[in-house]
Parts: structure tokens; sequence; C-alpha cells
């Protein structure tokens, strides 16, 4: 699994011109799902986005995390993260999850930020969407449930 985070001040998704989810303070996360992806993938995202410590503290220092600054999510679905642009100049997504498969662990994840008292704010799964945020910072971040930075 791949997300990429964005520390924000606010932030929503449209789809078709209507809100489809909107937050105040808090992460933009654009989620991909790969195959072979599992509950462990998802856990670890879960726990790490969750646990980042990317907020200011009294002293500017960033030292504090979502749940403690009482911030939101907004949990987009971005299969695009899964892209393989090495070859050519057309991205290939084999490497991405089927849809049904992709969509169950997406669901999951906004379930499991949820159970742990975050505010969630959602697109909608396979849908083209217009994300709209203002950056904070700006702070972005990316993290791969596979991989070791």
């Amino acid at each position: 699994m791949r997300a990429v985070i964005q520390r924000v001040t606010s932030a929503r998704v449209e789809v078709d011109q209507t809100v489809t989810g909107s937050i105040a303070q808090g992460l933009v996360v654009l989620l991909g799902v790969a195959a072979g992806d599992t509950e462990k993938d998802l856990n670890y995202l879960v726990d790490k986005i969750l646990n980042l410590r990317i907020f200011e503290d009294e002293e500017g220092k960033m030292n504090l995390s979502l749940a403690q600054i009482e911030g939101e999510l907004l949990a987009v679905s971005q299969f695009t993260l899964l892209a393989d642009c090495r070859k050519g100049r057309r991205p290939g997504f084999s490497a991405a999850a089927p849809p049904e498969s992709a969509r169950q662990l997406y669901d999951l994840f906004v379930d499991q930020v949820r159970q742990r008292g975050i505010t969630v704010g959602c697109g909608v799964f396979q849908a083209d969407m217009q994300v709209h945020l203002v950056n904070d910072g700006p702070v972005t971040m990316m993290l791969d449930s596979r991989k070791e930075f």
C-alpha cells in the first residue's frame, strides 16, 4: 500500500461538483492499494499515519500527531500511486490491486481510522474526483508498506 500524506488547514473532495467529503485541520491521505496487499499492510499504514508527529507544538517543532491535535482525515483512493513510469511514456498500472480487493482495503482503512476516534471525510471509490486542499507548511510525505526509506 502506498500513501501520500499532506498536512492541511482544510480540504474537500468533489464528485460531479458535489462535495463528498471535507475536513478542517488534519491530513489528506491519497491511498493506493497494490496487488497482494493485506491487512498487515493496512495496519502498518493506519498506525504510522495516525501516530506521525508532523504537527507543530507550542515551540514550532513537529512533535504532535493527528490525534493529539484532534485533527481530521480526508481519505481519497488513488490507484495511480502504483503507476510504473520507468518504460515508455505511458504509465502502467499492473501493480495496482483489482478494484474489488482495493475497495475492501480502502473501506477497511476508513473504518479503522474512524474506530480510533478520528473524523474522516471520503472521496468516492473509482470516481473522477477533484481534490481541493490548503497544504500547511507545505508538509507532504510518502509511505509505502513494503519499502523502507
